[in-house]
C-alpha cells in the first residue's frame, strides 16, 4: 500500500460502531482495524462485538447494527486478548478517536482487567487535522480530499479506510503536513489532556484544570483541598474509569507531597 506516512513502528488506524457517545457507559459492536507496518504491510481485521446491552433503536438506525446481528458475536472480555495482540506496540489513529474511540476503547479494556497503556503511543486525529485544515464532515472530507463519495458510512470498515485515505490525502496536498507520526500526533492534538476524555487538562503552566463544569479552569488539587466532597462526587458519578484513575493519581499525589 503506497504511503507518505513515516513510520518506526505500526500505526493503527481505528474505528468503533457502539451503543451510544458516552464513554463511560456505552459499549463497542463493531470494531475495525486497519495496521499499517514501517515496511508498509498492511492487516487490517473487522469484529462484530456483543455489547452485553441493548442497542438503542436510534443508534441502530445510524450504523445499521441490530440486537440480533450481534447475540452470538464474542463479547469485548472474549476479544481483548487477541485486540490487545494487534495494538501491542502501536501508534494510534483514527477520525475524532482523541475524543471517543480511543477513550471508549480503553475504556473497554479497563472493564476487563487488561491494561492497555496508551502513555507512550503517538495518537493522530485525522478529524482534528481536518477541521484545522478545511473543516468539514467525514463525509465531506473523503468527497474534498479523495473525490469519492462515502458509501457505507457508519459501519466502521468503510470508516477506518476513509479516514486512512484522508490522511494520505492530507498529506499530499497540504506542504507544511509531515508523514512523522511524532509531528501528527502534536498537530491533530487539540488540548493537552491529562484523562483520555478531555475532562481534565493542563493548563499554559501545566497546572492539571478541570475542563468542565462549575469549576472548569481550576486546578484539580485546589478544588479538592476547598471541595473534599467533589472527589467523591466524581468517583461515584457515572466518568470513565480512566478519568477515575487519574483523579486518583492526582489526589495520591497530593497527598505523597
Amino acid at each position: 500500500m503506497k504511503t507518505n506516512l513515516s513510520l518506526n513502528r505500526p500505526i493503527a488506524f481505528l474505528d468503533l460502531e457502539t451503543t451510544g457517545v458516552n464513554i463511560g457507559s456505552d459499549r463497542i459492536v463493531e470494531i475495525s482495524i486497519l495496521k499499517i507496518s514501517p515496511d508498509k504491510s498492511t492487516e487490517s481485521e473487522t469484529y462484530r462485538v456483543n455489547p452485553t446491552i441493548p442497542i438503542p433503536a436510534e443508534v441502530s438506525a445510524i450504523h445499521g447494527i441490530f440486537d440480533k446481528d450481534v447475540k452470538d458475536c464474542p463479547t469485548f472480555k472474549q476479544l481483548a486478548p487477541k485486540l490487545h495482540a494487534i495494538l501491542e506496540s502501536c501508534d494510534l489513529a483514527g477520525y475524532n478517536s482523541n475524543k471517543f474511540d480511543i477513550p471508549l476503547l480503553v475504556e473497554e479494556f479497563l472493564r476487563v482487567e487488561v491494561d492497555f497503556d496508551i502513555q507512550n503511543r503517538k495518537c493522530i486525529d485525522v478529524q482534528n487535522i481536518f477541521h484545522k485544515m478545511e473543516q468539514r464532515t467525514l463525509a465531506a472530507a473523503y468527497r474534498f480530499y479523495c473525490n469519492k463519495e462515502l458509501e457505507n458510512a457508519h459501519s466502521a470498515e468503510a470508516d477506518v479506510m476513509a479516514t486512512y485515505e484522508v490522511l494520505e490525502a492530507q498529506l499530499e496536498k497540504y506542504n507544511t503536513l509531515k508523514g512523522d507520526v511524532n509531528f501528527l500526533h502534536t498537530f491533530s492534538s487539540n488540548n493537552d489532556n491529562v484523562d483520555l476524555a478531555g475532562r481534565i487538562v493542563r493548563d499554559k503552566k501545566g497546572v492539571e484544570v478541570f475542563n468542565f463544569g462549575k469549576h472548569k479552569g481550576k486546578p484539580v488539587l485546589e478544588v479538592f483541598r476547598n471541595e473534599p466532597s467533589y472527589y467523591n462526587w466524581m468517583m461515584d458519578g457515572d466518568f470513565p474509569l480512566s478519568t477515575k484513575r487519574v483523579l486518583t493519581m492526582l489526589r495520591l499525589k497530593a497527598f505523597n507531597k
